[in-house]
């Protein structure tokens, strides 16, 4: 007798119909996988709103597949999609917006929507937030995981050198970093974050309202050249490089990370992202706070930039599986999931209900540095052409190069000048290439 009739046999047969009852309604749901990238403990609050959703109802079951970080997950979507063994949704980078609406790839997350008899338009999420994901008024992918930088500090060192906060100006500011390292309050006023690009340069510019690149910083071409070099953005390199010079800033901490400098108490100020609102809780042992980024003197202070990624649907899978997606989604971006979501990790709100829910329930005046995110993206009203953010091709490659160019500012090995210089003129070379590969694609 074949295994499988022994068994049965062994089971009996009120055995074998209830475990074949069981299969049949595992089957009845739709499955489809979520590719993720973030780890540790925002990785712990995905996989609980994946379950969550899972539990909420009994037509679909997400599952989550971490396959590393960003370009590591993004590279295993590729060779996936190629292959036909991509999953549903993919989390993508802010920095990967041009590569997906170019891919050919997608399902708008809007015409997902509407297929599946789901409202959902762009005056939903935050302006700033939309900006990003949102060409020809459709959301192209669910903005999930957003964040900006803000300006963190150690509270107890302000006050030992007479402070309350951190100046609202980057030259009060500078004063105040030289005044905690004289006063001999700290031997390191600042840290730089591994990000400082993002949060300290191309923040920079968005919030003092300079244009990064033409295009409207990409926006509205992909002729677009970088111009970062000739603008406000020099100033800001040269007060880094000072500070670095000054022992003002710590590039590295022997072993230890940015995150752990200022968590420990050792580095007075810090400049990242929100989401580090979970490990700055759960270990500084000192008095913390944060506050927004400074701005220059005589400027009118505009929003800053978005980080992050977004949730992206692919093409090629069954109908049953994009009413699957588009439920899931629809639950993500539920006030109730995006106030849990932000209160658990830090990341901001994306839609106005769910800002609007957290400021009815109170959560900001328990946790007020939760808000600066937040306050910070809106500020200045509507983003302007240089603030909404950027639209870069190729964004990762450049991004290596200015971090290596000013890394030889930095270290001496060449001015300033001469390093974003050389950034600019190897940053469009990059664009070039991008425009020739996606020549004539709208």
């Amino acid at each position: 007798m074949p295994t499988f009739f022994r068994t049965a046999a062994a089971l009996g047969l009120a055995g074998l119909l209830t475990t074949v009852a069981q299969g049949a309604l595992a089957q009845d749901k739709t499955s489809i996988e979520w590719w993720y990238a973030n780890g540790g403990r925002i990785e712990e609050a995905i996989q609980k709103m994946i379950s969550d959703f899972n539990e909420s109802q009994d037509q679909y079951e997400v599952v989550g597949v971490r396959k590393g970080n960003y370009e590591e997950t993004f590279a295993a979507m590729i060779a996936a999609y190629r292959a036909g063994k991509h999953p549903a949704i993919i989390q993508a980078t802010e920095r990967s917006v041009l590569t997906m609406l170019h891919s050919n790839a997608i399902v708008p997350v809007n015409t997902l929507m509407e297929d599946n008899g789901i409202d959902m338009k762009k005056d939903d999420f935050l302006p700033s937030v939309a900006a990003y994901y949102v060409v020809d008024d459709k959301v192209n992918a669910l903005p999930f995981n957003s964040s900006t930088g803000i300006m963190w500090y150690n509270a107890d060192h302000f006050k030992a050198a007479g402070y309350d906060a951190p100046a609202e100006t980057w030259d009060a500011f500078e004063e105040q970093l030289y005044a905690l390292k004289d006063k001999g309050v700290t031997e390191c006023a600042m840290v730089l974050n591994s990000d400082y690009v993002w949060s300290l340069i191309e923040a920079y510019s968005t919030i003092n309202d300079q244009p990064f690149g033409t295009q409207a910083n990409g926006r509205d071409g992909l002729d677009t050249e970088y111009v970062y070099n000739t603008t406000m953005v020099t100033k800001q390199a040269e007060r880094l490089k000072k500070w670095v010079d000054d022992g003002i800033v710590q590039l590295s901490g022997q072993g230890a990370s940015p995150s752990q400098l200022f968590n420990s108490g050792t580095c007075s100020t810090w400049s990242a992202s929100t989401a580090s609102h979970a490990g700055v809780e759960a270990e500084a042992q000192f008095d913390w706070s944060a506050t927004m980024q400074p701005y220059e003197a005589g400027v009118e202070p505009k929003n800053s930039n978005l980080g992050g990624a977004a949730l992206w649907v692919l093409k090629g899978k069954e109908d049953a599986e994009y009413e699957a997606a588009a439920a899931f989604l629809e639950y993500v971006a539920q006030p109730d999931t995006q106030a849990w979501w932000s209160a658990t990790t830090g990341y901001i709100p994306v839609t106005h209900a769910a800002y609007d829910k957290l400021k009815t329930d109170g959560f900001f005046k328990e946790h007020p540095t939760r808000e600066i995110a937040l306050l910070q993206l809106t500020r200045g009203g509507e983003p302007s052409d240089n603030s909404w953010g950027m639209r870069f091709g190729n964004s990762n490659q450049w991004w290596a190069v200015i971090q290596e160019e000013l890394q030889a500012a930095f270290t001496g090995q060449k001015t300033v000048q001469e390093a974003l210089d050389s950034s600019v003129e190897r940053g469009n070379k990059i664009l070039r290439q991008y425009e020739q590969l996606n020549a004539g694609v709208n």
